[in-house]
């Protein structure tokens, strides 16, 4: 088996759609707001809220599938010296974990009215699980990817209680969990990794910092009332998050939220 896979090569069948990450932040059916405004926090009174749901579980599925992916080219794309046997195991776990999810993510799209390709699916994640540094997969994966995945997952799990759904509320509570273990594996092995390299520590940081941003854009993520997607400050210091990171997401998120001065990314 070959090393580094390209996501080109990415196996899919005829359902899905692929589009380029740019392609995807400028399709209307994956919007969550009009030209000029958000559309605020998912709630259950949104006029748009069905449509919304629906386009936030499909997201959550092709992640899942991404993740797996990213997960598992750990294993297999670096040798003992590069990435410790005892990470490989953990990134074996979450390759599990991220089956289950991915499973559990298609039987909660067809509760909630959707199906695989009604949304296009873009490769920037796994992307992302493809640099050539463990420890800047690890950041970029594991604590910004993943770290993104709490606040969605309890940005749905909300949602199902608010919507008095109790399979919704308690799928999205049981992979939730599953997302804290992850980035605070993540968060371990960042400090484990970089113990006696700073340099490379904030290198990985800043990599993190850009993937951050990413998902932050138009202000999709963050803390204001506005913001469709909420930071998890709770769950993200369980899973191994100081303040000071997520104040930083928090302000990045904001800085970007202005409709006028957003550019869709390109990658």
């Amino acid at each position: 088996m070959r090393k580094s896979f390209p996501a080109e090569d990415l196996a899919r069948d005829g359902r899905f759609r692929r589009a380029r990450t740019e392609d995807r932040f400028e399709d209307p059916r994956n919007e969550f707001l009009p030209p000029g405004r958000r559309a605020g926090k998912l709630t259950p009174d949104r006029s748009d809220a069905a449509h919304a749901a629906r386009q936030l579980m499909h997201g959550i599925f092709v992640g899942e599938i991404q993740a797996l992916e990213g997960a598992g080219r750990t294993v297999w794309d670096f040798d003992d010296d590069e990435a410790p046997f005892a990470l490989k195991l953990d990134m074996a776990r979450q390759c599990w974990d991220e089956a289950r999810h991915t499973e559990m993510s298609v039987k909660l799209g067809e509760w909630m009215g959707t199906e695989v390709g009604e949304f296009a699916e873009t490769a920037f994640l796994y992307q992302a699980a493809c640099n050539p540094d463990p420890v800047l997969r690890l950041t970029g994966v594991n604590r910004a990817l993943e770290g993104l995945a709490i606040d969605v997952f309890n940005t749905m799990r909300e949602f199902g209680e608010a919507c008095s759904d109790p399979v919704l509320s308690f799928c999205e509570d049981w992979m939730l969990a599953d997302e804290v273990t992850h980035v605070k594996m993540g968060s371990d092995w960042l400090r484990r990794l970089t113990e006696n390299d700073p340099e490379r520590r904030e290198r990985a940081l800043e990599f993190q910092r850009v993937v951050d941003k990413l998902f932050s854009f138009r202000g999709f993520r963050g803390e204001a009332d506005d913001s469709p997607i909420q930071l998890a400050r709770t769950f993200r210091r369980m899973a191994g998050f100081g303040d000071t990171e997520i104040d930083t997401i928090a302000a990045d998120a904001e800085a970007g939220s202005d409709p006028e001065g957003w550019r869709a990314p390109v990658g």
